[in-house]
């Protein structure tokens, strides 16, 4: 005794439409064959689904105890086409993304909604890798999209669609040695050669000669490639450190961190975003659509 899964329709449209005949119609059948069909079906369940003692076919409390599971094999069923179909036109198995940290706190998820929402049995993956690993994976097919800094120069195997900007600061918690030369009221000002003769927190690849030069000022170097480890490192007063300004901003409001002074720099080098993607081989549906929703406008990077 089983329930067949190809009379979940027939079943629900007899339900939903009130007789046989309407059911027929909207199924495309004729009455006697709907009829016939549920018949059949009570046959294999051994159970009275319908009452006919009326002008029209009334649900028994059998057909109504089961219209719950029905309706839910139908959903699922329906998604299992639709999931087919789109691998059959091009669908990932899973789109994977990667993050570079410093960028976690951007609304990166945005255009993620209504991709979901096409395709709701989509896998995703987000990986987070400091910039230069993060690019890795990218060429080497590992990820689909990466959302990264603007790179130093123009890669001919990228292409990209720029998303907001951020801005990168020096930092240090304001229990830092160096906190204690911006003299008592807090004026003065740091130089290069000050910050060179600190020990630095940077935010880096594992891979140690892949270093972005643009952010490396001392002669001593803690790396990392968490944003999170690097906030604790500065704040904990182990070293300065550039950081995001979205990262760093909560705890600059609460005077846990201060923004360093200097005398020959400004302190604040913004950085455009991108989300990146590779000319080498072709984007799958589900990353089209990604890139598709990225021309939508969004605040990416919060002020």
């Amino acid at each position: 005794m089983s329930f067949p899964a190809d009379q979940v329709p027939l079943f629900l449209a007899v339900l939903d439409h009130g007789s046989f005949s309407a059911a027929a119609r909207r199924l495309g059948r004729v009455p006697s064959a709907v009829s016939m069909a549920i018949a059949q079906l009570e046959a294999e369940l051994d159970l009275q689904l319908f009452d006919r003692s009326g002008r029209e076919p009334r649900p028994t409390a059998a057909a109504r105890a089961l219209e719950p599971q029905a309706r839910l094999l139908a959903a699922q069923l329906q998604q299992l086409n639709h999931q087919a179909l789109a691998l059959h036109q091009g669908l990932e198995e899973r789109l994977t993304l990667v993050i570079a940290p410093e960028l976690l706190s951007t609304a990166w998820a945005a255009p993620l909604q209504p991709l979901v929402e096409e395709f709701p049995g989509l896998e995703v993956e987000v990986l987070v890798a400091a910039q230069v690993d993060a690019l890795k994976e990218l060429h080497s097919g590992r990820a689909h999209l990466a959302l990264v800094f603007e790179r130093p120069a123009i890669d001919g195997r990228e292409d990209f669609q720029e998303m907001g900007q951020e801005t990168m600061v020096a930092v240090m918690a304001a229990r830092h040695p160096l906190a204690r030369q911006l003299g008592v009221d807090g004026q003065q000002r740091l130089d290069v050669g000050q910050l060179a003769g600190a020990r630095q927190i940077l935010l880096a690849s594992r891979d140690l000669a892949h270093t972005d030069p643009r952010f490396v000022f001392s002669h001593q170097l803690w790396r990392t490639d968490s944003h999170l480890a690097a906030l604790s490192l500065v704040s904990a007063g182990l070293g300065w450190g550039w950081l995001p300004f979205s990262v760093a901003e909560p705890m600059l409001q609460t005077g846990a961190l201060l923004r360093i002074p200097l005398c020959n720099i400004s302190n604040g080098t913004q950085l455009f975003v991108d989300w990146v993607w590779s000319k080498e081989r072709p984007l799958g549906l589900a990353a089209r659509r990604f890139v598709e929703q990225l021309q939508v406008p969004v605040r990416l990077v919060p002020r």
